[in-house]
């Protein structure tokens, strides 16, 4: 087991990436599994994430650890087991006309609950 931690309360670490080879898009993911409370600390740490995503792939280091990406479009996706609260809404809605700017995508996706209930990866 992994003891590398993710999810919004970790900013400088990258939850995960994909490649979309159907859309010839790299993804960037990040998850939130807590609901959303409104709270100035969640939506703190959501936008130090988003930051942090966002400088990675603006900056350059994001070409300098996935070189074979250097012309693929961007996009990051927020996966998330609630649906945000308004406030969060309002964040993300402002990120995207933002990200946009730069050609990057983001994207909002809610997780299901696993079919055991537990949260584990096991049947």
């Amino acid at each position: 087991m992994s003891d590398r931690q993710n999810g919004l309360a970790h900013a400088a670490v990258l939850d995960a990436f994909a490649w979309d080879g159907s859309r010839s898009t790299l993804v960037l993911v990040m998850y939130e599994t807590r609901p959303w409370n409104g709270g100035d600390a969640q939506l703190l740490q959501l936008q130090n994430k988003l930051n942090a995503y966002a400088s990675f792939i603006i900056d350059g280091e994001m070409i300098e650890s996935f070189p074979q990406y250097r012309s693929a479009p961007v996009e990051i996706h927020l996966r998330t087991r609630y649906e945000p609260d308004p406030v969060a809404s309002r964040l993300l809605a402002l990120a995207r006309e933002q990200l946009a700017l730069q050609k990057i995508g983001l994207e909002i996706f809610l997780l299901e609950e696993p079919a055991n209930g537990c949260g584990c990866d096991h049947p």
